[in-house]
């Protein structure tokens, strides 16, 4: 029915869902100039952007709290698409940042078991969208980084493993990705990361 007419019977009027969910990329991605706001006015009248972005988050915290922000529902409840945009924080130091750092392997497992468990309340793997890391300039960084009173504790070689295995993640559990740790390289975006990215974000938090 379109919208005029269900407007005209006094039925209820639904949009299709998109959520976005991630660390503080995502959580800030509304702000003026975001990219999660530029998806939410490309998509006015078609879908509701839903932001559930949590600034400082890692894997390990998003997989726990996941099943509390999406959940087995009706038609109308679920989501057509649902992104994963983490690793920023995965990917940082162990020994300078202990409290966000997770193992590469574990951070595989954990994205790997966030698409298993959407699949489980019927959100099929051709509706989620799996985002790497993006690459991080390093001179910016460590000026934030000392500006927080520590040192340079993320490495761009290091965030590229994790992206790679995002990537690699997206192929073994057949959803898409979108892989902006290569594709901002290529286009000398990479000095532009880092000062307004998830780090200083979450170095708050």
């Amino acid at each position: 029915m379109a919208l005029p007419e269900a407007l005209a019977c006094g039925r209820s009027v639904h949009w299709p869902r998109v959520v976005l969910f991630g660390d503080s990329i995502t959580q800030f991605s509304f702000q003026k100039g975001g990219w999660g706001a530029s998806l939410a006015d490309s998509l006015v009248r078609k879908c509701d952007v839903l932001n559930r972005g949590f600034s400082g988050y890692n894997t390990r915290w998003a997989k726990i709290i996941l099943p509390r922000l999406i959940r087995m529902g009706s038609s109308l409840d679920s989501p057509v698409a649902v992104t994963i945009f983490f690793g920023a924080n995965d990917s940082a130091l162990k020994a300078e940042n202990p409290k966000q750092h997770i193992p590469l392997a574990e951070y595989v497992s954990n994205l790997k078991s966030m698409v298993r468990y959407l699949r489980s309340v019927g959100i099929p793997q051709d509706r989620v969208i799996l985002i790497t890391p993006p690459p991080l300039c390093e001179s910016a960084w460590e000026e934030e980084c000392l500006i927080q009173g520590c040192k340079l504790n993320r490495l761009n070689s290091v965030v590229g493993e994790y992206a790679n295995a995002c990537v690699q993640v997206a192929q073994d559990c057949g959803t898409d990705v979108l892989d902006l740790w290569n594709l901002m390289q290529k286009d000398s975006q990479v000095e532009h990361t880092g000062g307004r990215g998830e780090g200083r974000w979450s170095a708050r938090n």
